[in-house]
């Protein structure tokens, strides 16, 4: 099933046309009514005119969060204020969040992405959708309830928290696709086991999980926890929200709707950018959007684009599962760590749950890592040796996959904190 065959299938060719055009109209648009793109273009010596072809794209300047805080609130919209009929924000380590501004007609452009994310779940107007991201100045939770409405779901507004109550209205008013981060749906399905619900009373089938890295291992605990399929969406606030990208029934790659987001990759060091096919930091140029387009967006996320036709039909080049943040890229001992490369091993592990800690430190000016790891409740015991040759083999499988010696600890059962948004995996005592 596909929301906008036209688009979603187009050939290449075309869907370059339509890019090419969309370009030339947003440069137009941002350099007369926004000084600081104004100026950007100017030092590069740069007209409006002088863009015709995604192919320039490379010549032009990049975008960067500190840019957004720079211009707060309102410096880079494009249109007067009785324009924006919607604001959301999102928060700042720098206590000025980031400021996105929203027209009607971006509004109507983002119900039509997440109506063509949901529709690749198999989601319309048969299904109960239960919306347990945030609402409020955060986009996952408004923007999955308008893209659910536009596809003719019924939407259970509950927002984010209060595990009790979403499993209460599962069971009552028959949810059969829910939307949270992948941490709290781990975190729902633990509850829903430990409480001792019969599975048969969730009728769930599909779950649209965003806002945070997680993995293919996450991805088959949740299916094997809620007995759903487990689908992943990617988006950012800065860019319009959840609904930049969607994976389909092949789960091979999320596709972009380049349509109104063009994606690039680049070598995050250089600039450069990269081809199909090589990992980089994913760069977005928003030509659709009319109250704050942006210009080769850098989103520090890092991960591949195939450009390749999917089974499914659709043409539209996919994007890999995020490996991580540039930005969020832990140096320990001048080795690369990410996060989720710690979590792919231990979710390889029966015994362990998809809860985590890494805590960084340093002693004697030398990096150290520690884990916290979880252990699932049916393996927890008080048999010292098994838990010792678990620590063990947990211990070699990291070493043996970033190369760092990490001391491992082994924690009780739902001992590690559950978090209602996004999971916080990480803590650097190093800062």
């Amino acid at each position: 099933m596909i929301w906008n065959e036209c688009i979603e299938t187009a050939d290449r060719e075309k869907l370059r046309e339509i890019q090419n055009e969309r370009l030339s109209q947003m440069i137009e648009r941002i350099y007369f009514n926004v000084p600081f793109y104004r100026k950007k273009l100017q030092e590069k010596g740069i007209e409006p005119g002088d863009i015709k072809s995604i192919d320039q794209l490379k010549d032009l300047p990049f975008t960067t969060k500190a840019d957004l805080r720079d211009n707060y609130p309102f410096g880079l919209f494009t249109v007067p204020q009785n324009e924006i009929v919607r604001l959301h924000a999102s928060s700042g380590t720098t206590g000025k969040p980031t400021v996105v501004g929203y027209t009607r007609k971006d509004l109507q452009t983002w119900s039509e992405v997440v109506a063509r994310a949901l529709t690749m779940a198999g989601i319309g107007k048969t299904d109960i959708m239960q919306i347990a991201y945030g609402y409020g100045l955060f986009t996952g939770g408004l923007g999955m309830h308008y893209g659910a409405e536009k596809v003719g779901a019924s939407v259970i507004p509950i927002s984010g928290g209060n595990t009790k109550k979403q499993i209460q209205l599962m069971r009552d008013f028959g949810s059969t696709a829910i939307a949270c981060t992948p941490s709290y749906a781990a975190h729902l399905g633990e509850t829903i086991h430990s409480e001792g619900i019969d599975l048969k009373e969730i009728r769930l089938k599909a779950g649209i999980f965003g806002a945070e890295p997680w993995t293919n291992e996450l991805r088959k605990q949740i299916e094997k926890l809620l007995h759903i399929k487990a689908f992943d969406i990617y988006g950012l606030s800065e860019v319009i929200g959840p609904g930049v990208a969607m994976e389909c029934e092949c789960q091979n790659g999320m596709h972009i709707f380049e349509d109104h987001f063009i994606p690039e990759i680049i070598n995050p060091e250089t600039e450069e950018v990269l081809p199909y096919g090589e990992v980089g930091e994913l760069v977005f140029t928003t030509v659709t959007k009319e109250a704050m387009p942006l210009l080769r967006y850098r989103t520090r996320d890092l991960t591949r684009l195939h450009v390749e036709k999917c089974a499914c039909g659709r043409t539209l080049v996919r994007m890999e599962k995020c490996l991580g943040r540039s930005d969020d890229m832990l140096i320990i001992r001048g080795v690369n760590v990410f996060p989720s490369q710690i979590e792919s091993v231990l979710l390889e592990m029966s015994e362990t749950t998809p809860h985590y800690q890494l805590i960084v430190d340093r002693e004697n000016n030398l990096d150290t890592l520690t884990i916290n790891v979880e252990i699932d409740a049916q393996f927890w015991s008080d048999e010292i040796k098994q838990l010792e040759d678990l620590k063990k083999r947990i211990h070699h499988n990291i070493t043996s996959l970033i190369g760092i010696n990490a001391k491992i600890n082994l924690v009780e059962p739902h001992s590690i904190t559950r978090f209602e948004g996004k999971a916080q995996r990480v803590i650097d005592k190093r800062k």
